[in-house]
């Protein structure tokens, strides 16, 4: 399908509109003005309906395919909840409209959605309070490293270093980099977990937080948790909980009980809402007692009255970190999902996820080498080492997966894991298409023993085939819009 440049005829148009009949005020700087028309494609409006309908229909989503993505929880979005968040008295409410109005009110169902989602997410993982501004899960981590920041320097602690496990998501370290901390890397052991002889001779006076998340991205469960948090908070360090493998404890485990003192919640992996591109995306944070202080601003609160409202005197509060109060549409969406699934939902819903992952890792584990045995939660992580000692990598393997019509699960992570292949499945998929996921993986190991010398050339199936994806970075060729 060509690009829509290809397709420019110079003259068409899709619009044409009537001569100006009124006075033209031209206000701009004529220095602001360009002097030239912008360069874009003359097509008419058929055209461009075409060619867009005919992407659209090229697209790979959640909504058609299978998405087995370890560690992003590309799980079914509900239709019902997109009806909800599409709602005229929410999709048309307008964030500046006052709270209150003679004779009633304009803003109350909103708010106590917000003060609702805040009081279900306490309940959910253990916290105090919440926020619901942070505008995406990396914004959420960034979001709990201020507060931390904010509740050392009230304390007049001196504390510069964050220990992170060396098998974190990416987005951890650079959270709190961009909040001023200094990063320390402490090593997985041998059973997929935190090393704790490693971890307890690091945590001293210059300490100010642990990051970690349960169960970790290797997919398994750490038991200790409770004396990594005694260690930590022995020397006024916090403990931050990354939210984004909720999907496998919902009902099970509150990081709250296991003394978490800070939390961000992906609503997009575990609350059913839009992921990425798709979104836009929600990183609600969670804090316990000590640090509900130092929460943005604005908060909502429910007055005696029952009338919802929007508090500003936080003294100690990081302030603004978003527009407004978030991502609201999202934020709906999940609190219609959690009200939708109710308590023992919740449960289904971690349970099916670990049931599915457990699935999947017996049913390959004899195909691909298994680099931390034992039961896995909501995800699974294999490697291809096996494979590349025919010369058959895991970004082989990915590609063969697409030219099947299927995304390929996560490779190249977690970074301890050489040939890595994080597969989760979620809990939303059944056991047909497990199966066909299943099945393919092993034809595909099969032909890694049999026949090495065809993945070079995977896929084939597609529009674009195997491309030299360095080179296409390096030299990437613009000539289309010239």
């Amino acid at each position: 399908m060509s690009i829509i440049f290809k397709k420019s005829v110079p003259g068409r148009k899709g619009v044409q509109l009537p001569e100006c009949d009124v006075p033209v005020l031209k206000k701009i700087d004529s220095k602001y003005l360009r002097s030239e028309d912008a360069q874009l494609c003359e097509l008419s409006e058929l055209d461009i309906v075409r060619h867009f309908t005919g992407l659209s229909r090229k697209n790979y989503g959640v909504d058609t395919n299978f998405y087995p993505l370890g560690s992003c929880t590309m799980k079914y979005n509900p239709k019902i909840t997109e009806k909800i968040a599409a709602l005229d008295g929410f999709s048309s409410l307008h964030p500046l409209l006052p709270q209150l109005r003679r004779g009633g009110s304009l803003t109350q169902g909103a708010l106590s959605v917000i003060y609702e989602l805040e009081q279900q997410l306490c309940e959910i993982t253990g916290m105090d309070a919440f926020t619901t501004h942070p505008l995406a899960g990396a914004h959420g981590e960034l979001t709990g490293m201020m507060l931390i920041a904010a509740y050392h320097k009230k304390k007049g602690n001196n504390k510069k270093v964050v220990i992170i496990p060396d098998e974190a998501h990416g987005t951890n370290p650079s959270s709190a980099s961009i909040a001023g901390f200094e990063i320390r890397s402490v090593p997985t052991g041998e059973n997929g977990r935190i090393d704790l002889e490693k971890l307890i001779p690091m945590i001293d006076q210059n300490t100010a937080a642990i990051m970690m998340t349960n169960p970790n991205t290797l997919g398994l469960f750490n038991p200790d948790i409770k004396k990594i948090a005694n260690a930590a908070h022995a020397f006024d360090a916090m403990l931050y909980y990354d939210g984004a493998n909720l999907n496998a404890i919902l009902g099970k485990f509150r990081p709250g009980d296991a003394d978490f003192d800070v939390i961000h919640v992906n609503l997009h992996k575990t609350f059913a809402t839009p992921h990425g591109g798709g979104g836009p995306g929600a990183g609600p944070v969670g804090v316990k007692k000590h640090l509900e202080q130092f929460l943005p601003i604005s908060r909502v609160a429910k007055r005696t009255d029952g009338i919802y409202a929007l508090e500003y005197n936080y003294p100690d509060s990081i302030g603004y970190i978003a527009p407004f109060y978030g991502n609201f549409s999202v934020c709906l969406k999940a609190y219609a999902y959690i009200l939708n699934l109710g308590a023992q939902g919740l449960i289904d819903v971690s349970e099916n996820a670990v049931l599915n992952a457990n699935y999947v890792f017996h049913s390959l584990k004899h195909y691909y080498e298994v680099p931390y045995p034992g039961t896995c939660m909501h995800e699974c992580v294999f490697s291809a080492r096996k494979q590349t000692e025919n010369g058959v990598h895991a970004l082989d393997i990915a590609k063969a997966l697409i030219d099947k019509g299927m995304h390929p699960p996560t490779v190249y992570f977690p970074l301890i894991v050489k040939e890595a292949l994080m597969v989760e499945p979620t809990e939303t998929e059944s056991k047909e298409t497990l199966d066909t996921f299943i099945a393919a993986m092993i034809e595909i190991a099969h032909r890694a023993e049999s026949e090495p010398q065809v993945f070079s050339d995977f896929p084939k199936t597609t529009p674009v085939s195997r491309l030299d994806e360095t080179k296409a970075v390096k030299n990437m060729d613009f000539s289309y819009i010239t």
